[in-house]
């Protein structure tokens, strides 16, 4: 069975994402003209077109947007965290960014939408190779 194809490690555009997060720090990049954070990344920032685009650390701290609980594996090497919560996590320095996870240390049925999260670095548990991923737990 070939392995799983993500996260795309070799992405030129999220490298720094999955370099950042082997450091065990989460970065997003942010327009060094408007400073409006850009997520997910491209060449230009959508607010002013701005091309300078830095990767800046942020506190890893949000709020989750949205989630749900799978309790049906789509893919052979997700049937061994079923039941789990994926979710959408709005970003404390900017709730317009917002960040798909898997969530973490915590009963998926106690999982409410509005409540504070924080991000925790863990190897993806679907991938080949230990990939380390910023994921979220409740705070």
């Amino acid at each position: 069975m070939a392995p799983f194809p993500l996260p795309e490690l070799d992405f030129a555009g999220a490298r720094p994402f999955w370099e950042a997060a082997a450091r065990g720090e989460l970065v997003i990049p942010r327009c060094a003209a408007c400073r409006a954070f850009v997520w997910y990344p491209r060449e230009r920032c959508p607010a002013c077109s701005g091309a300078a685009l830095p990767w800046e650390p942020v506190s890893g701290r949000g709020t989750l947007f949205s989630f749900t609980v799978v309790r049906h594996a789509f893919a052979p090497p997700f049937a061994p965290l079923v039941p789990y919560a994926t979710g959408l996590v709005a970003l404390a320095e900017d709730p317009a960014v917002r960040l798909a996870t898997l969530l973490v240390d915590c009963d998926p049925e106690s999982l409410r939408v509005g409540q504070p999260v924080r991000v925790v670095f863990r190897p993806l548990p679907f991938a080949g190779d230990p990939v380390p991923a910023p994921l979220f737990t409740p705070a």
